[in-house]
């Protein structure tokens, strides 16, 4: 799982501290063009799910300390938003928290013939990504050999 780009990784260090101290947890930052404008993307999540509330007092708060503390004026837009039901688990702590729901796992390379597994998320180790296959089988991968974990919805 690829390393964020300089500019995120600027953004997620100074603005996490003062985001959690309003009761939310920032989740990823992301740079991206779409056509011909670039977003600066903050995802960010609390228990039970964020709102329009959350992301605007986010919005408010990291927008002088991204322009003013920082200097970064890379992007045409800000963006506030949840990471959505089916969020990307990147961290070791989106690992821990996830444990016991459903995920779906890709790979990099086909191993036993398949790139894509689903299962719910057993405890994880530094090396490995450990899934709860539904026939019960635990099954691991290893972490530089993952492509994408991503939250399930299950009906």
């Amino acid at each position: 799982m690829a390393g964020r780009v300089n500019l995120a990784q600027r953004v997620m260090d100074a603005a996490a501290a003062p985001i959690a101290e309003i009761g939310l947890e920032l989740v990823d930052v992301e740079l991206v063009r779409e056509g011909q404008s670039v977003f600066l993307r903050l995802y960010i999540d609390k228990p039970g799910g964020v709102d329009l509330d959350d992301c605007t007092a986010v919005n408010h708060l990291v927008d002088p300390l991204i322009d003013q503390q920082l200097d970064i004026h890379a992007h045409d837009y800000l963006e506030v938003s949840s990471p959505g039901l089916e969020r990307p688990l990147k961290t070791d702590r989106d690992f821990v928290r996830y444990q016991g729901e459903w995920v779906e796992l890709t790979c990099y390379k086909a191993l036993d013939g398949h790139k894509n597994f689903q299962g719910k998320l057993a405890p994880c180790s530094a090396e490995m990504i450990c899934l709860e296959m539904e026939d019960g089988a635990l099954s691991r991968f290893p972490r530089d050999r993952v492509a994408r974990v991503r939250r399930m919805v299950r009906f």
